[in-house]
């Protein structure tokens, strides 16, 4: 027979709109304290996460997901969930230095990500 566990309690983001997909993964150690909405590259060497700067030169530059919830992350690698895929409030996103929305709203529509200015 099936075991269920409870794996906790997801509360919806307000700035994560309609569908959206998500997975688990780990963001590196050193990124520092990261804020929800996050935009997150992946570094090629280890597959890990950090916010993603244009200017970075390990992959990470590109941007790849969306961090689902704040972590503290300047100490030891903290695994998380990032959205990987949905459409999102663009206003909420938090950018790293050197991308504007334009920069990575490209790059995200490759990986159906959707960034859209809510009505209303």
């Amino acid at each position: 027979m099936a075991k269920y566990q409870d794996e906790g309690t997801f509360i919806q983001k307000t700035w994560a709109l309609g569908h959206w997909r998500a997975r688990k993964v780990t963001i590196s150690a050193g990124a520092g304290v990261l804020a929800e909405a996050t935009v997150l590259g992946k570094i090629t060497a280890n597959g890990k996460y950090i916010k993603s700067l244009k200017a970075a030169t390990d992959g990470s530059e590109v941007p790849d997901a969306i961090l689902s919830e704040g972590v503290d992350a300047a100490t030891k690698d903290v695994e998380t969930i990032v959205f990987i895929a949905g459409e999102f409030d663009q206003d909420a996103l938090v950018l790293g230095a050197g991308h504007t929305l334009g920069s990575i709203d490209a790059v995200f529509r490759t990986k159906s990500i959707w960034l859209v200015k809510p009505m209303g």
